[in-house]
This record gives structure tokens, C-alpha cells and sequence, in this order.
């Protein structure tokens, strides 16, 4: 059973009752992240999240994570490209408790000037880690060259120098504009009543001064740019990038059947044939990425440096073979079963269903119908997954990105 609210304020809240579970996830949602920040701020939405953590008028950063340990419960967050998200997960007889230490750290943080010090180190720590992380560099050189350093095309964590300069006002400037009531959803999953779960997010939330909230908006251009970065490393990694649908698109279940039979998985057509046939990769595959306004089909590989151009070259032409002969029925039933079994397997994992209708209800103002989208699904034919490669892959718009110790992979 799924139900919603919405508080006086605007804060809006999903409900979604998992009977027979001993716990529940519950998580505070906000429509901001990186490609919502201006060249100033890129990496605020990031260091905030971190920032979030370290500290309110009553508890210590260490209290705090004290205070969950001593529920047994856990706590974490993360920032996306047009998200963040605070959650909890705890046993149900806990999630009153645990959900309290929630709203304190996001409702109360003070963003002590020490901890803002202190922090900024663990931040340029983690910039530090991405950049030695040559998979996780390749990608979001990646997404740069798609969508250039805009929007969709910002690293999430921002630049050091970002990092450095930022001042208590500039997180609390952010915070004013992007952290309204109009823009949060709080969401709750798990084995826990509606009832209790209006009653909480009300005492929590429901005294939040309502402003006015002026969505940013964003300049989507799709650049096919070519981006190297030369590394000292033992790999070398490449991936390649193509125009896709946003998350609204009726194409959306092809695209995902599509993707999976393309490099979704050890029977898929990439890994079958860089991997196993050709032994050019370790690792290869292919992923999707949609926003509002955009998506994109992307393929990485990480390989030795002396067969790069080798593998390159089989990548582009698995697609290229891919693009001509499209699938084989046996290729799209397998490939729409892998796609039914993997949202029924969520449905049984309360951390994924907090996230999935808290995400849907902020960025649509949608309730998640689990049942019609697995009628669309099961609908999905194999000429709609033909139509879906015939719409994803125009090579005169690729973009390309690579790291290693060579030079370009892609001219």
C-alpha cells in the first residue's frame, strides 16, 4: 500500500507499507545536486551533504552517529546530478527514534567554522581518491564531454579550489534557495504505518516556514566532445557516449531491455565479445543515465595500454553490429525478463522502494505505479527494442573519453 501527503508547507510525503518486514528506511529528499549550481558554486550541494553531518545545536558530530550506532541503527546520504538524499534505515521499533537523529542533523546542522575545516580536508580527500580512481575519472570526463561543464556535465564533488573557498554563508545562501519545502519529499518504506509516518514527518517538518521556491533553469546542450586525461597508471580506460531519451520517455523500458542485452551483463553482447572472445577487457559494459531533459547510453572499458586501439575498435564495432542486425527474440525475452526480475527484486528491499517513490514523487509529483509499469514491460516487444537502437546510437553525435598513460585513445 502507497500513500501520500502534503504539510501546509509544501513538504510532500510517500508512504510506502511493506507488510511482514521488521524495519523500515526512511529518507529526506531534496531536488538539488550538481547540475543545478552555477562554476561558483559547483561542489556546494556535495559539501553540504558532508557538511549536513557534523553537528546541531545539541549533538556533536560524534553524537550523532553515536546516537544511530546505539539504535542499531544506519544512517548516510549522497548527491546526484539533480538529488540528494539523507536516509536511515532501523528496526521498526526504532524508527521514531531514528528518524528524530534524522530531522536533527538535517533540520538543526549549525556548520560549526572548525568542522567546516576539518571537513573541507575529507572533501579534497575524496576529490583526491576520484582522481586516482581511473574508472570513476573516465566517467565523469565522460559525462563533461556530452554535456560540457554545465548542468549534467559537472562533477559532483567540484573543484578543490571550490572546495576551499566555500564560507558558512555561501552553504547557508545555497541552503535558502535550493533547500524549500517546495523541494523536499520525505519518504518512508518499510513496516511502519501511514498514520505514524504523517504524525512524524508533521512534528519534524510541519513547522518549516514555506518561501518561495524558483526552480534554476538549465541550458541542456548535447556537445560530443573527446576529453584525455594522461595518467601514470597501468590501464588504460576509455568509454563512449550517445544521445538518449529523458526519464519521462515512452522509450525509457525499451532503452533499459536494449541496454542490458547490449552490456548489461555477462550474457550481454560486449561482455561476450571483448571479454570472452577477444580477451580484451576485464571490464567492460554499458550503462544509462536519463534526466528531465536528456539521457545518454554510455560504454566503458578498462584494458591493457598496448591493445587500447584494439579494444576501442571492438567496442565500436559490437555496436555497429549491434545497430545493423538488432536483437534476436531469444536476446529480448531474456533481456525483458532480467528487466522484471530486477524491479520485482526491489520491491523486496526497502531502501530501494524509500528511494524509488520519494524519487518519483519529487521529480514528477508522480506516484511510483508498480503494477502499470510491469504491464509496460511485459507490453515491450521486440520491434520496440529495434526502434529503441535505431533512436540511441547516431555515431555523427559519439562522445569520448579516456585516461591512461598513452596518448587519445579516440582521435
Amino acid at each position: 500500500m502507497v500513500e501520500t501527503r502534503q504539510l501546509g508547507n509544501g513538504v510532500r510525503l510517500i508512504v510506502k507499507h511493506m507488510e511482514g518486514l521488521l524495519s523500515v528506511t526512511m529518507g529526506v529528499l531534496v531536488g538539488t545536486g550538481a547540475a543545478f549550481e552555477t562554476d561558483a558554486e559547483d561542489g556546494i550541494s556535495h559539501f553540504i551533504e558532508h557538511m549536513q553531518f557534523k553537528g546541531t545545536p545539541t549533538r556533536t558530530a560524534f553524537e550523532i552517529s553515536d546516537a544511530f550506532d546505539a539504535l542499531g541503527a544506519q544512517v548516510n546520504a549522497f548527491t546526484g546530478k539533480d538529488l540528494t538524499c539523507y536516509y536511515a534505515k532501523a528496526t521498526s521499533d526504532h524508527a521514531a527514534d531514528a528518524f528524530a537523529l534524522l530531522c536533527d542533523l538535517f533540520l538543526n546542522a549549525n556548520f560549526p567554522e572548525e568542522e567546516m575545516k576539518r571537513e573541507k580536508g575529507v572533501v579534497l580527500e575524496e576529490i583526491g581518491m576520484d582522481e586516482d580512481t581511473p574508472e570513476d575519472l573516465c566517467l565523469d570526463l565522460l559525462s563533461r564531454a556530452a554535456f560540457g561543464k554545465e548542468n549534467y556535465g559537472r562533477n559532483i564533488l567540484g573543484p578543490k579550489k571550490n572546495v576551499k573557498a566555500f564560507t558558512r554563508e555561501d552553504i547557508l545562501r545555497y541552503k535558502r534557495e535550493r533547500y524549500c519545502t517546495e523541494n523536499i519529499v520525505v519518504s518512508f518504506a518499510g513496516n511502519i504505518g501511514t498514520e505514524e509516518a504523517v504524525k512524524l514527518t508533521e512534528e519534524y517538518f510541519g513547522g518549516l516556514e514555506r518561501t518561495r521556491f524558483v526552480q534554476r533553469e538549465k541550458q541542456v546542450v548535447w556537445k560530443k566532445g573527446n576529453l584525455f586525461r594522461k595518467k601514470p597508471i597501468e590501464q588504460a580506460h576509455f568509454a563512449i557516449a550517445f544521445p538518449s531519451v529523458p526519464r519521462g520517455d515512452d522509450s525509457y523500458y525499451a532503452v533499459q531491455v536494449m541496454n542490458t542485452i547490449l552490456g548489461g551483463g555477462m550474457s550481454s553482447r560486449l561482455f561476450k565479445r571483448v571479454r570472452e572472445e577477444l580477451g580484451l577487457a576485464y571490464s567492460v559494459y554499458s550503462y544509462t543515465s536519463h534526466y528531465e531533459e536528456a539521457g545518454m547510453v554510455g560504454v566503458y572499458a578498462g584494458v591493457n595500454p598496448q591493445k587500447a586501439a584494439e579494444a576501442a575498435r571492438a567496442v565500436v564495432e559490437v555496436v555497429e553490429q549491434f545497430c545493423r542486425e538488432g536483437v534476436t527474440e531469444e536476446e529480448f525475452l531474456r533481456g525483458r525478463e532480467q528487466l522484471r526480475s530486477g524491479n520485482i527484486f526491489s520491491q523486496e528491499n526497502t531502501s530501494s522502494q524509500m528511494l524509488l517513490y520519494g524519487r518519483r514523487l519529487l521529480y514528477s509529483g508522480e506516484v511510483y505505479d508498480f503494477e502499470r509499469h510491469m504491464a509496460q514491460i511485459s507490453a515491450l516487444t521486440r520491434d520496440d527494442v529495434m526502434r529503441a537502437i535505431s533512436e540511441n546510437f547516431d555515431f555523427s553525435r559519439m562522445a569520448a573519453a579516456s585516461v591512461g598513460n598513452a596518448e587519445k585513445i579516440f582521435p
